[in-house]
């Protein structure tokens, strides 16, 4: 009635998954394909908030581990389902399929040999912990309970956490039940634990984390702008107590001191300074384009801004503007789940109930400096070679000349991949057991090597940089770009 158009939900079966878009029809029609299934359906479930699981309920003379087997030998990984078999799918009266009657999967394993060794037993309640199941086996594998890989990046920071052993991914990929990772731990393959991350004493200059120190150069370099300006917009419907969010974001600042810290320097050299008692003025007014384009002065304004601008009868929007210096992508969820819980509190007269963080920013970058003292000369060792010749620029054949100076202007060209074309790249990558990110990266390293840039291809891509659980909840710039060569 309003003339808006509001978004209701999709009209077709394409949901997403931890990041992949990924359509049920596709899934189904593949298990359907197994001789001796009669039925199949896949549905979405989130049995536990915030873990969304792919589940296929399968009617026919066959084993769930069959049709998972069948299925992953088709599919990428993150397309493979949890495996319910069912002597028929539930109906409604009207003789649908009754989606709401559809059990929940027993994700948890019953069968299977018992941990005989301590180390053992610790592992088997890391896989349950992490999974969300009631117990694991030795020989349940961690993928085939629903593990991914956020999931083995959280396992492998619990591991270390408990058994003290530095654990590499990819080990976890090659040793993916509790007996075979048992035995790994076992050999000189697991190396020692890094320094753990805890509260570290405070000198009188606090170092930048590498991270931020990337950003005060190109600061230094180019001058102050709002290329690492990262605006978060969120609308608002209902009545809102500007009073108690302007407390709440008080609350949220001194919460995390990332959103608080300056950078000031000596000699040349910045250092990390934590303001007290700082509270963020909640601006009334203003026009987007206006807050997002005006520039932080990272020597000593706070790195985070906050308006709440009017949209109409009973609607706003909440922009809070954070240079990157002081946050990233991850930092959205515990910055607005705070904020949720600050500005409920406010609301009822009272200020937040929170528990402490374990860390905060600054001595991630403390601890970050002395693990680099004890892994430097390996590290060095092994991005030279890793590197080693690599081309400074590929020789592409550019419409325009590269400018002598970057101007930051660009543009985004998109377009679709169909489903039939999709569904073919899916089944090139589960045949060569690789991921769809693989099979990407290659198609456009080739890409690059008929355009003429030679066959030495070096392309970057993002990484959380958040490996230890204590950063979990925390506002902080992690996030770091990887040479794939």
């Amino acid at each position: 009635a309003s003339g808006e158009i509001e978004f209701v939900g999709r009209s077709d079966d394409q949901v997403k998954i931890r990041g992949f878009r990924v359509e049920l029809a596709e899934i189904e029609a593949v298990t359907n394909d197994h001789p001796s299934v009669r039925q199949a359906l896949v549905v979405v479930r989130e049995d536990r908030p915030g873990d969304r699981r792919l589940v296929a309920y399968v009617v026919g003379e066959v084993g769930a581990e069959q049709v998972r087997e069948h299925v992953a030998a088709r599919l990428p990984a993150y397309m493979v389902p949890v495996v319910v078999t069912l002597d028929t799918l539930p109906v409604t009266a009207n003789g649908k399929i009754d989606r709401r009657a559809l059990p929940a999967p027993e994700l948890g394993s019953t069968d299977g040999r018992e941990p005989r060794t301590p180390r053992e037993e610790i592992l088997c309640g890391l896989f349950a912990e992490v999974l969300g199941v009631e117990r694991v086996g030795v020989e349940d594998g961690f993928f085939d309970l629903g593990g991914h890989s956020l999931l083995a990046t959280k396992l492998v920071s619990r591991i270390r956490t408990v058994l003290k052993t530095e654990l590499p991914i990819r080990a976890l990929f090659q040793n993916p039940d509790v007996a075979r990772l048992e035995r790994y731990l076992a050999t000189e393959q697991a190396g020692a634990v890094r320094p753990a991350l805890t509260t570290l004493p405070r000198p009188e200059h606090v170092p930048l984390s590498f991270a931020q120190q990337r950003l005060w150069f190109i600061e230094q370099l180019e001058g102050p702008s709002a290329l690492y300006n990262t605006p978060f917009a969120v609308r608002l419907r209902g009545p809102i107590d500007a009073g108690a969010l302007e407390s709440a974001l008080a609350d949220v600042v001194d919460r995390h001191e990332a959103l608080r810290t300056v950078f000031p320097s000596v000699d040349g050299v910045p250092y990390q300074k934590v303001l007290e008692n700082v509270r963020p003025v909640l601006h009334l007014v203003g026009e987007l384009g206006e807050v997002v384009g005006r520039a932080f002065d990272l020597s000593e304004e706070p790195p985070l801004r906050a308006w709440l601008l009017p949209r109409g009868e009973g609607e706003h929007v909440l922009v809070l503007l954070l240079h990157h210096i002081a946050g990233d992508g991850w930092s959205l969820r515990p910055l607005f789940d705070d904020l949720a819980l600050a500005y409920q509190a406010r609301l009822a007269g009272e200020a937040p109930g929170w528990a402490p963080l374990p860390v905060q920013y600054a001595d991630y970058a403390l601890w970050q400096r002395d693990l680099l003292d004890t892994v430097q000369d390996e590290q060095l060792d092994h991005w030279r070679s890793a590197l080693e010749g690599m081309p400074e620029e590929l020789a592409l054949p550019y419409d325009r000349p590269r400018p002598a100076a970057p101007s930051h202007r660009g543009d985004l060209a998109e377009f679709r991949v169909d489903a039939e074309l999709h569904g073919r790249l899916v089944r090139v990558a589960a045949e060569r057991q690789v991921s769809l990110f693989m099979l990407l990266q290659a198609a456009v390293a080739t890409l690059y090597t008929r355009l003429g840039a030679g066959t030495d291809i070096p392309l970057g891509t993002p990484t959380a940089g958040r490996t230890d659980e204590a950063l979990d909840d925390l506002v902080g710039f992690f996030v770091n770009t990887l040479v794939l060569r």
